[in-house]
């Protein structure tokens, strides 16, 4: 029961879909706001966070955010997902759009989720994982009233550590106060993610700002692949 609802990008004229899923008890009232999870990688991510949201936090909007239109996975999310130009001979696709990506999530996804459905605006959660999860990490950074909810496992920090750790310093000194909840994770065996998400963490918590609540978990005995599963369910766990 997924609505697959077309939309357009106004700033970078670009076609996507939305995966939208609702609560069972939506039908059932008239005047109850509901918390929205938004999802990108949703190919990849929606179903597992589905299943997750359904154990554990039923009364929830899913929104899957999907890869342009008529573009390969890779090559979309390379360039959506990163903040800054990756000058790495492994990385053939564009990168360093996420801004451009960030403009469409504020500007046409949240809209319209809000505008058409009984979304409640103070109750936004993002959940990534991998390179979405760096964007999320930047989302947070560049414009943190985005999202009220951030869980981001794993994030590919390590791709661009110096840029993002430059924007993390700049962030500090520009903002008094992060007004987010934040729920990192990251494999303990995820040799190339682990000291980049560690910094992050610590810089982050180094910052004491006022209304920042971050919950840092490390997964015991887990690479790439085996993070990814845990955490949906501690971050869905954490979000409920």
């Amino acid at each position: 029961k997924i609505q697959v609802i077309p939309l357009h990008d106004t700033h970078s004229d670009r076609e996507y879909e939305l995966y939208i899923q609702l609560p069972r008890s939506y039908s059932k009232t008239n005047d109850v706001k509901y918390p929205v999870v938004y999802i990108t990688d949703a190919k990849a991510l929606f179903r597992m966070v589905s299943a997750s949201t359904g154990q554990l936090m039923r009364n929830v909007i899913l929104v899957g955010i999907s890869y342009e239109i008529g573009l390969g996975r890779h090559e979309s999310r390379g360039r959506d997902y990163t903040p800054v130009e990756i000058k790495d001979w492994t990385w053939s696709e564009q990168t360093g759009k996420a801004s451009n990506h960030l403009t469409f999530i504020r500007n046409d996804v949240i809209k319209y989720v809000e505008n058409n459905y009984r979304a409640d605006p103070d109750k936004r959660t993002y959940f990534a994982y991998s390179l979405s999860g760096l964007f999320g990490a930047y989302a947070l950074l560049a414009q943190p009233d985005t999202f009220k909810n951030y869980i981001l496992g794993s994030p590919s920090i390590n791709f661009v550590e110096k840029y993002m750790f430059q924007l993390e310093s700049n962030t500090a000194q520009k903002r008094k106060d992060l007004n987010a909840n934040v729920f990192l994770s990251v494999g303990a065996l995820e040799e190339d993610y682990m000291g980049p998400v560690e910094k992050f963490a610590s810089k982050l918590k180094s910052r004491n700002y006022p209304n920042l609540s971050l919950k840092h978990v490390v997964i015991n005995s887990a690479d790439h692949s085996e993070a990814f599963p845990m955490a949906a369910v501690l971050g869905i766990n954490w979000l409920a």
